[in-house]
């Protein structure tokens, strides 16, 4: 009989959070990659088709508190029987996301990006991600962090969206049901506050207590409980200053020690094989929008975007479409710019007179 590991005892061997290795197996179970032997507390068992999973695996970095960087090798000896001068440096692979896609790390401190997060986790420092929507701020956060819980801030996000709240069950009563800031500190994972300062300070406040040295708080709604952060907890936050009622406030840029600028890599865009004349209006329409002289550039979404839509309708189509999701303020500048960098004539995409 095959040996049986509890989530915890899986956690602890592969240096990452309960919630993550416990997501992982739910997936190698659904696949029919594993067995799910136990469910209080949850128990797997491996398979003759697991070893097969474990080969075409995408290994991701371990959560803080592990032995390992995240681009460290797995072998220790090779680790320690390494030369003691740098190796020279080389361009980081992909990352693979979530959702499947991969994420191309950027320079941060003269490091990889998602390894300058995973850094500033084991230390304990807060991050604040700050830009305009659609320069890969969430993705750089996915890929940085496996373990992710995300919180979609707005302006009517409230304290039981974070901690929880009573639920209905299927008897007709009501039980208390821990929300993602309940989660993520219970089982040491990672926290993002996706447009965090679109939500209400009031709301924000009940997270503070998690994030200093207490890293306590009081579950009022729950009987008073008392929850305390297991090791790898950890707050990061999202911020779009130029979005409607995005307000960041002392009190909660007092949080994140570290905050970075996040901007649309437009190189990067152009190594992805989109449109180069796309790229070089999003670039012209970028330096304007520094130069307070148009309000609107393309981000690397809506280039991404662009790119599919020309594969499909055709690249007249795309441009035609780039100038009707500009804002109605800024879409005479944005025309003028697309038509003299394609040589046509471009207006918003449009129905046409009946076939």
């Amino acid at each position: 009989m095959s040996t049986q590991f509890t989530v915890t005892q899986l956690a602890k061997l592969l240096g990452h959070s309960g919630g993550a290795v416990g997501n992982a197996c739910e997936t190698l179970v659904d696949r029919g990659e594993a067995e799910r032997v136990g469910a209080n507390p949850r128990t797997y068992r491996a398979t003759s088709t697991t070893i097969g999973a474990a080969r075409k695996a995408v290994i991701t970095a371990p959560r803080p508190g592990a032995s390992l960087s995240p681009h460290a090798p797995s072998n220790s000896s090779s680790a320690a029987s390494a030369p003691s001068t740098p190796a020279a440096p080389r361009k980081p692979d992909p990352v693979m996301r979530p959702n499947g896609q991969r994420y191309h790390p950027r320079a941060l401190a003269s490091l990889p990006d998602v390894e300058a997060l995973w850094k500033l986790r084991v230390a304990g420092v807060p991050v604040l991600l700050y830009g305009p929507p659609g320069t890969g701020k969430t993705s750089l956060i996915e890929a940085a962090f496996p373990d992710l819980l995300t919180v979609a801030g707005d302006g009517d996000t409230t304290v039981g969206d974070l901690v929880g709240e009573y639920t209905q069950d299927t008897n007709g009563g009501y039980q208390f049901v821990y929300g993602p800031l309940i989660t993520a500190m219970q089982e040491g994972r990672a926290l993002l506050l996706d447009d965090a300062t679109l939500i209400s300070p009031k709301v924000l406040a009940a997270l503070y207590p998690a994030m200093d040295g207490r890293r306590q708080i009081q579950v009022k709604a729950h009987k008073g409980e008392t929850i305390t952060a297991a090791d790898g907890f950890y707050v990061i936050a999202g911020h779009n200053p130029g979005v409607h009622g995005a307000v960041l406030t002392e009190a909660l840029a007092s949080r994140f020690s570290v905050q970075i600028q996040v901007g649309s890599d437009y190189d990067l865009a152009a190594a992805l094989k989109v449109n180069r004349t796309a790229v070089r209006v999003a670039r012209r329409l970028a330096t304007g929008q520094q130069a307070s002289e148009v309000g609107w550039a393309p981000q690397l979404r809506e280039l991404l975007a662009f790119q599919k839509i020309a594969d499909v309708l055709g690249v007249e189509a795309a441009f035609a479409n780039l100038v009707g999701i500009a804002p109605i303020e800024d879409r005479d500048q944005v025309i003028e710019i697309v038509t003299k960098a394609t040589g046509r004539p471009v207006t918003a995409l449009a129905l046409g007179s009946q076939l």
